[in-house]
């Protein structure tokens, strides 16, 4: 066996409601026993719908002072996590909290970061080149999709119109709080969209080239799509259905863990200009390009791909080849796709053929990525998978 690492969040509690108890968390964090000033990041839609009042309404009821930026965006932007730390610093805050989807607890790593660091965010960008230390940090998602909280990453969009990753375990957060209650009022495309995500998150991990690919990411993501392929219909169908609810959000966590120690490849590095271009939500857009990224990564691992095909399908056939089983994989995860209700392409999210050389000449960029990949993927190669998925 090669040598590995795995690296994941320390604490990760499940708790049906458990955010409405949020202040009886973070009140038993040693940092409280000096400091109760925290900083709670999350965005508009959040807000709006009332998911975070409860949460809110726990930390200062345990005599928490409590400042909140909302103003966290899809694709956030680095610009926006320098505006959240200054407010960070004004306010002394000793901890913070993220609540939400993968947009802010992105966010909210970051802030975590650098409010206790003099780094400059651009020293921070790409693989263990953040330093320093963090202020204490709680994430709570409110999506079934990216497994921010127990990953090391957080992925911002630059001024470059590129989406780039800092990378590094001094992000992971000291707790990862799962409560299924907040993803019961999820509309059923963005559960479509979210829970795709967390199933190319485990795909990805399972069969990336990374040095470190190993048992464990493996043995996580293949419980990950057990859960997943069994539960993505009945919360999409069902969203009030408790526990597909939380056996999604669980199936994400156990992928974020998956991904988060052996990293995601073409499937993602395709689907980052997407989102960062046509500002499409990054659960559809790696849906949108994975069965092609499949087509062409098959040569190369067929045989993994057709160990997978049963947990997400258990009445795939597999008394047949890996390239048979393979193949049918992929036809049954584009047929997923429409009965859960996403689109079928990239020209219903707006892109033509006149985009694709510059969605291909930015994914190009995306090297942390597409050195992860089964098969190597050339400039032409990703702009014929892209015109393959218009």
């Amino acid at each position: 066996m090669t040598d590995f690492t795995f690296n994941t969040t320390p604490s990760i509690r499940q708790s049906f409601g458990g955010a409405a108890r949020l202040g009886e968390v973070l009140e038993n964090l040693p940092f409280a026993q000096e400091s109760r000033d925290a900083l709670f990041v999350t965005d508009p839609g959040i807000v709006k719908l009332g998911l975070c009042a409860p949460a809110l309404n726990s930390l200062r009821d345990r005599g928490f002072n409590v400042t909140v930026f909302d103003a966290v965006e899809p694709d956030p932007k680095a610009t926006t996590v320098l505006a959240a730390v200054e407010i960070a610093k004004a306010n002394n805050v000793a901890c913070v909290v993220g609540f939400g989807g993968g947009s802010s607890m992105d966010v909210a790593k970051v802030i975590a970061l650098l409010a206790a660091s003099d780094q400059p965010i651009e020293a921070a960008y790409g693989v263990n080149q953040a330093t320093g230390t963090r202020l204490p940090l709680v994430l709570v998602p409110t999506t079934a999709g990216t497994g921010s909280e127990v990953t090391a990453v957080s992925i911002l969009t630059t001024g470059t119109e590129e989406k780039k990753g800092i990378v590094s375990p001094i992000i992971l957060p000291d707790i990862a709080l799962l409560d299924a209650e907040l993803t019961l009022g999820l509309p059923p495309h963005i559960t479509a969209a979210t829970g795709v995500d967390a199933m190319v998150h485990a795909i990805e991990a399972y069969t990336s080239k990374s040095p470190n690919n190993n048992p464990i990411s493996k043995a996580l993501a293949l419980q990950a799509l057990d859960l997943l392929g069994a539960n993505i219909r009945t919360a999409v169908r069902d969203g009030s259905n408790i526990t597909a609810r939380e056996n999604m959000l669980l199936g994400s966590m156990l992928a974020g863990q998956a991904f988060a120690n052996s990293p995601v490849a073409a499937v993602h590095a395709l689907a980052y200009p997407i989102g960062s271009l046509f500002h499409v939500p990054h659960g559809l857009s790696n849906a949108l390009v994975l069965a092609q990224v499949m087509r062409f990564n098959a040569p190369a691992c067929a045989t993994a791909y057709a160990e997978l095909a049963p947990l997400v399908f258990p009445d795939i056939a597999t008394n047949r080849s890996p390239e048979e089983i393979c193949d049918d994989f992929i036809e049954q995860l584009i047929q997923l796709n429409v009965d859960l209700g996403l689109e079928k392409g990239l020209r219903q999210v707006g892109i033509s053929e006149s985009d694709l050389d510059r969605l291909a000449s930015n994914a190009m960029n995306q090297t942390r990525l597409l050195v992860n990949n089964p098969r190597e993927v050339t400039l032409q190669d990703a702009r014929q998978i892209y015109e393959v998925s218009l």
